[in-house]
């Protein structure tokens, strides 16, 4: 059957950690790290976050501040008692306003695309309770019929209740349904858990491994729907 609703994970899909922010916050604190470095060192530490038993052992907000660490360590920066301010700080700053505010180039027209073909757009995202907000603030939400955060829900991926959830609300149909994610052991492995089809979002190539559907981009990502891949 043709492709009708396509979720989206937030942070890592449509959103990425402001690295010049937190480039800026750490030289307040003495520790030179430009963004570029910083933004060079997310994908290995997305894929050596994405572990089932760290995932199976930590919240969402936990895994937060272990991946800035795992970050600042791909950087060649040493976890120290400066390193652990300027995170505190932007802790800080990420409870109130989401640091994860770096929207790429090609994310704005690749929904434009998506929305162009009548699929029906939900983000189905970890976060924690500022997203709705936030995603007003990039100017983003009219591009989605629902924004759904987990803190809101009372539920985390990748429990498959969130996406139950997300089905649910959206009146969507799990066989046309496919969620997009940047975890495997969150996004696939907890969309599968639901009876949806997951697909790894692998910006860098790193997960050669999974055995899901993987893209690059949100705009290989419309390329592939209009091929009729998910359909």
């Amino acid at each position: 059957m043709p492709l009708e609703t396509v979720f989206l994970d937030a942070g890592g899909v449509l959103m990425h950690p402001n690295w010049w922010r937190v480039s800026d916050i750490l030289a307040s604190h003495g520790v030179s790290v430009p963004a570029e470095a910083l933004m060079a060192a997310d994908p290995p530490a997305r894929r050596e976050l994405d572990d089932l038993q760290t995932i199976g052992s930590t919240t969402d907000a936990s895994r937060g501040w272990l991946f800035f660490d795992l970050v600042l360590a791909h950087a060649g920066t040493p976890r120290s008692e400066a390193t652990g301010a300027a995170l505190t700080e932007l802790h800080r700053y990420h409870t109130t306003s989401n640091l994860w505010e770096y929207v790429p180039d090609g994310v704005v027209p690749a929904l434009e695309a998506l929305r162009a073909r009548g699929l029906q757009l939900i983000v189905v995202s970890n976060a924690n309770g500022t997203l709705r907000a936030h995603c007003d603030r990039l100017g983003l939400t009219d591009r989605f019929d629902l924004v759904l955060d987990s803190a809101d829900e009372g539920v985390e991926k990748p429990d498959p209740r969130f996406f139950e959830i997300a089905l649910a609300r959206g009146g969507a149909r799990r066989n046309t349904t496919i969620h997009v994610g940047d975890l495997y052991y969150v996004d696939v492995i907890g969309a599968r858990s639901a009876g949806l089809r997951g697909v790894l979002v692998d910006e860098a190539d790193l997960r050669q491994d999974a055995d899901c559907p993987r893209v690059r981009s949100l705009g290989e990502l419309v390329t592939r729907i209009g091929d009729g891949e998910f359909d």
